[in-house]
């Protein structure tokens, strides 16, 4: 036969099989290819196994079928099946009865925490069970183990942030305090701020999580260790975001984060940003973590803020989050969380890179943010006394004082 007759003979083949192999049962397609493999002739298995993909094997049980149906020799088979019974490969649990068991019993062992468990102090991957089992004498394929944890109810399971420690009795009354402080300065067309410090970040050519659309091939290529460059250094970005403008201010330090810097941070934003939007304001709500440089204990936040309301004119009221709710914080979601999928898989080569990607953020809500490079030194271990203290003209709540306080002008006490 020509070559040109051959690829076009099964070219046919290819396309009548095509047409009928989602109605056929297994034994169907089985003597429909050995069918066409009698009609090819000589070489008929390797051309009819090229033109459809079933193994020659197959094709070699199809075509004995075929002739024993022609001799009136055809085998018995119940309606619907395509395989004697007991035909096929036998499973692994009945060729090893034990297995399944063996296999559940290591599972659920380094799950309960047995010592006696050769798992225990290893990573529960296939690969190791199947090392586990073949040391108690089974044979099994990661394929055979991975299909087995399937019917035993296993899956590839992450660890998950659900375990909250020890919950304040106050949690959710101080949670409803902030709202309702909230809806109260909203709805008198006051600013309402939300403050928090993004994770410090690596400055340099460092890794930097996700992906992006690149050119295949051509990813990027950062230092393999993450070491700190001394000259570059961290970021630390410190936000504030405006809880009625979905409009955000965030400064890049160099320095250390301190009280001194989040209060600095603040005075920038109102300066650059909340001046322009509540020129006729009189009072300022801040929502905040309970620690960290602005937290509810450090006397060097509450030393500044001082310094900022004196100069702003007008009380600033403070309400820290329960501890252990720092997630809860609008700033995290509204903002830091776009900030971080807008650089995802970007190396922060440079201070710059990363206000300038900071700035371009962008949401679908009409997100805006602004950003600038902070270069002054806030020295760590700054200790304000029991007198300086006392200068700060603070007004504890009520409710939760230690967590909702106004702090007013000193001259308006004098």
């Amino acid at each position: 036969m020509k070559v040109v007759d051959r690829e076009e003979t099964l070219s046919k083949i290819r396309r009548r099989y095509q047409a009928l192999e989602a109605t056929l049962t297994e034994r169907a397609r089985r003597l429909f290819v050995a069918g066409e493999a009698l009609a090819f002739g000589y070489g008929g298995i390797v051309a009819a196994s090229r033109a459809t993909g079933m193994a020659p094997s197959a094709i070699g049980r199809g075509i004995a079928e075929v002739r024993a149906i022609e001799g009136g020799m055809a085998p018995s088979l119940d309606v619907g099946r395509s395989r004697r019974a007991g035909g096929g490969r036998k499973k692994a649990t009945e060729k090893d009865p034990t297995l399944l068991a063996d296999l559940k019993a290591l599972v659920e062992s380094t799950t309960r925490g047995d010592p006696e468990s050769p798992l225990l102090w290893t990573a529960r991957s296939q690969r190791n069970i199947v090392a586990a089992l073949t040391v108690q004498g089974h044979q099994a394929s990661m394929r055979t183990v991975s299909n087995l944890l399937k019917e035993l109810g296993y899956s590839l399971q992450a660890n998950r942030k659900r375990v909250e420690g020890e919950q304040h009795p106050d949690r959710n009354a101080q949670f409803e305090h902030i709202q309702e402080t909230l809806r109260r300065q909203l709805a008198a067309n006051e600013p309402a701020i939300s403050v928090d410090t993004k994770k410090k970040e690596l400055v340099g050519q460092y890794k930097n999580a996700g992906r992006e659309l690149r050119a295949q091939g051509d990813s990027e290529d950062v230092n393999v260790h993450d070491f700190v460059d001394p000259e570059q250094g961290r970021a630390a970005p410190y936000g504030v975001y405006d809880l009625k403008q979905n409009e955000a201010w965030v400064s890049v330090g160099l320095s250390h984060d301190t009280g001194e810097f989040a209060v600095q941070t603040i005075r920038t934003w109102w300066h650059e940003m909340g001046l322009a939007k509540y020129p006729d304001a009189t009072s300022l709500l801040i929502t905040a973590d309970g620690g960290g440089s602005n937290g509810y204990r450090l006397r060097l936040w509450k030393f500044e803020l001082q310094k900022l309301v004196d100069e702003l004119g007008f009380p600033v009221t403070v309400c820290h989050l329960p501890p252990g709710t720092s997630k809860w914080n609008k700033i995290e979601h509204r903002l830091f969380s776009f900030i971080t999928q807008n650089w995802r898989g970007k190396p922060l080569l440079t201070h710059q890179v990363i206000v300038s990607l900071i700035a371009a953020t962008k949401t679908t809500t009409g997100l805006i943010v602004r950003s600038r490079l902070d270069d002054r030194t806030y020295p760590k271990g700054r200790r304000i006394s029991d007198q300086q203290l006392a200068l700060v003209n603070l007004h504890p709540n009520a409710f939760h004082g230690e967590w909702n306080y106004t702090v007013r002008p000193t001259a308006a006490e004098t």
